[in-house]
């Protein structure tokens, strides 16, 4: 037994190890960067909003997004062949707006029900070679947003990754789903100032337009009916072509979900997804989560056998030392610091999230576009 406890002790410091690794290292190239600068940019660009059944959102949201002071902008509106009264407001904004091209898309019978085909009509519809995206629910935190997002392109950097944040609201649940929302954004930075982009959200993201003829748009993963936004970053971005930007007036933000079986299958989605990364992609984050679980699990075995437990303690708390500090700067730069304070609790919910939507996935599928 004792021997078998030490083997446990000595997996238990090697999976703090990468856990470090991860955090102080990967991580720490977003966490402890330096304040960003960007340079002003009066490219013309199209932004595109794909919407279906979104009747209340876009009536809320489009006019912010035709407040944005930029000079030289079209807003490419897609109605998704909605059922509700999605159409008739956007053709409203068409009306009334020189800058705004509405397309239709109908019921098509080899693409029901896909974001992508969608998308694929709207972005071959656009006048301009920049492409930025938000989805229908989202709105920008700032005036400046159109300017933050395209001021990251340039000759070289032809996809700009942005953050996508949640509305600040009461609960848990909603701290819970932010802390996701952080880590998830920290990962992807991460890597990609790393030169190993590997996703970026619908949300928020730019490219040009000929990153999507390059990579033939969606046509590899078509079949995939979520993915517009991340299979397509993983496929197309590179560490010469990819760049970030965190500067707080390039957020966009949207509510979250208010029961924890929305948000389960909003999950359940994002991680079915994940498997059709490339495979270095799937390996570092299957790595992360399974030294995350085994970091808990070993933590609470060595502890209930009460085996060398000054040292187990002593690992324990440098490790999260470590990771707070880590998390504690990118949730700065992320306007998140509040989530931190319940840091350990939120990873805890979090690991035991990811588990269970992992088994899920496995017996049935998850619900997709609407």
């Amino acid at each position: 037994m004792a021997q078998f406890l030490l083997f446990l002790l000595y997996f238990f410091i090697v999976i703090t190890i990468i856990q470090v690794i991860y955090y102080a290292l990967l991580f720490g190239k977003f966490s402890f960067s330096k304040t960003q600068e960007n340079k002003a940019t009066n490219n013309p660009i199209s932004v595109i909003v794909c919407a279906k059944n979104e009747e209340e959102n876009v009536s809320n949201y489009i006019p912010l997004l035709l407040k944005q002071n930029y000079p030289n902008f079209e807003l490419v509106l897609i109605n998704d062949a909605s059922s509700d009264e999605t159409l008739e407001v956007l053709e409203g904004f068409e009306k009334n707006n020189a800058n705004v091209k509405l397309i239709k898309v109908e019921n098509n019978e080899a693409f029901w029900g896909n974001k992508k085909f969608a998308l694929t009509l709207g972005i071959k519809s656009a006048t301009h070679d920049n492409l930025l995206f938000i989805d229908a629910d989202c709105y920008p935190d700032s005036e400046n947003w159109i300017t933050e997002m395209s001021s990251q392109f340039s000759e070289q950097k032809t996809i700009v990754l942005g953050y996508g944040a949640y509305e600040k609201e009461d609960g848990l649940l909603n701290k819970l789903i932010r802390f996701e929302t952080l880590l998830t954004a920290t990962q992807y930075f991460a890597w990609a100032k790393f030169g190993k982009p590997y996703m970026g959200v619908g949300r928020n993201l730019a490219y040009k337009r000929q990153e999507f003829f390059n990579t033939n748009g969606f046509i590899h993963h078509m079949k995939i009916r979520s993915g517009d936004d991340d299979l397509f970053i993983n496929e197309a971005a590179t560490s010469r072509n990819t760049a970030i930007n965190f500067n707080p007036e390039s957020f966009t933000y949207s509510k979250a979900k208010n029961t924890f079986r929305d948000w389960i299958m909003q999950k359940r989605r994002h991680i079915s997804t994940a498997k059709n990364y490339k495979l270095f992609d799937k390996t570092q984050l299957g790595l992360f989560f399974a030294s995350q679980f085994l970091f808990f699990t070993l933590s609470i075995l060595l502890l209930l056998f009460q085996f060398q437990w000054m040292i187990v303690v002593s690992i324990i708390v440098f490790r999260y030392i470590i990771s707070w500090i880590s998390l504690g700067y990118a949730a700065g730069k992320l306007y998140e610091k509040d989530v931190m304070y319940y840091y350990p609790i939120l990873e805890i919910m979090l690991i035991f999230t990811q588990l269970n939507v992992f088994f899920r996935n496995i017996f049935s599928k998850p619900v997709y576009w609407k």
